[in-house]
């Protein structure tokens, strides 16, 4: 089941859950405009903003992050989605999915498939994050090597 509005705004607040639960997105924000896009709360998501300035050259793959840190409870996992204004631009966000029980700031992984640059602005809308409930918690929580990600692009860690 896909979580509605009310339901993401309710494990957003207060900033900590009982029994000390960080807050599942934190900063926590209602849907406002920047740069011409929304960000923030929707009907049935959440679009994060980008914490770098940079740009994104044709053809070129890159490494960015959220502003937003996220905190997954055994229920809940998500999958990030592209944004329809900048997916019409030729942007493309690997459709990544955070297992539950993962908690971190998003390491996204961008290509501009368009002949043109694609300018990014620090607090520019980038990604839809659609959450999904599981019937029941899972007793398996994520523990991989990307918990607790920190902020800022993070490359992958592989064990070669």
């Amino acid at each position: 089941m896909i979580l509605p509005a009310q339901t993401i705004r309710a494990l957003c607040s207060p900033p900590s859950r009982p029994g000390g639960i960080p807050s599942l997105i934190y900063p926590f924000s209602e849907r406002a405009k920047l740069y011409g896009m929304t960000y923030g709360l929707g009907p049935a998501g959440y679009d994060a903003r980008i914490d770098q300035d940079f740009t994104l050259w044709p053809k070129q793959f890159r490494l960015a992050s959220t502003m937003e840190r996220f905190c997954l409870p055994r229920d809940l996992t998500f999958k990030v989605e592209d944004k329809s204004s900048l997916a019409r631009r030729g942007l493309s966000l690997f459709n990544t999915t955070a297992e539950p029980g993962w908690e971190g700031f998003l390491t996204l992984e961008l290509v501009n498939h368009s002949w043109r640059p694609i300018r990014f602005k620090r607090g520019m809308p980038i990604a839809q994050i659609v959450f999904h409930r599981l019937e029941a918690e899972t007793d398996a929580p994520y523990m991989g090597r990307y918990q607790f990600q920190e902020a800022g692009p993070q490359a992958a860690r592989l064990e070669l």
